[in-house]
């Protein structure tokens, strides 16, 4: 086998693997997508959070009934944290964290919606050392 020959072979064989790619990134996996979502919203009232982009987040399992305060204050006593709000700063501070090995207890979470709508509270409890490790 000659060395363009060879040449050829290969370049038509990294043509393939793109063009493959490319069909499955970005037509069949998306088709795919479409299709199992297809009819996931059925009901009227499912109880699975949303990301902004309308991707189904995490289901909801459990309901609480109180004031702000009421809640804040069971939260507290069994030990979780407030989560603060996503801003420039506080991205800073996660990095931070997991740069310096330190804790962040009041790190923020991922804003989820549902109905439309974003979390009021959002709790964590500390686990290990950093903002990596919860």
């Amino acid at each position: 086998m000659s060395q363009r020959s060879f040449r050829r072979r290969v370049a038509i064989w990294v043509a393939t693997l793109l063009a493959a790619y490319l069909a499955l990134a970005y037509f069949a996996a998306p088709e795919f997508w479409t299709f199992r979502d297809r009819g996931f919203r059925k009901h009227s009232f499912e109880m699975v959070t949303h990301t902004p982009q309308g991707i189904p987040g995490d289901p909801i399992n459990v309901g609480l009934v109180g004031t702000r305060k009421e809640v804040v204050h069971a939260f507290a006593v069994a030990g979780w944290d407030t989560a603060d709000a996503v801003t420039l700063k506080t991205a800073i501070e996660i990095g931070e964290s997991v740069l310096f090995d330190h804790p962040y207890p009041d790190a923020p979470v991922s804003r989820l919606l549902f109905d439309g709508r974003a979390q009021d509270l959002a709790f964590e409890k500390p686990e290990g050392l950093s903002a990596d490790r919860r």
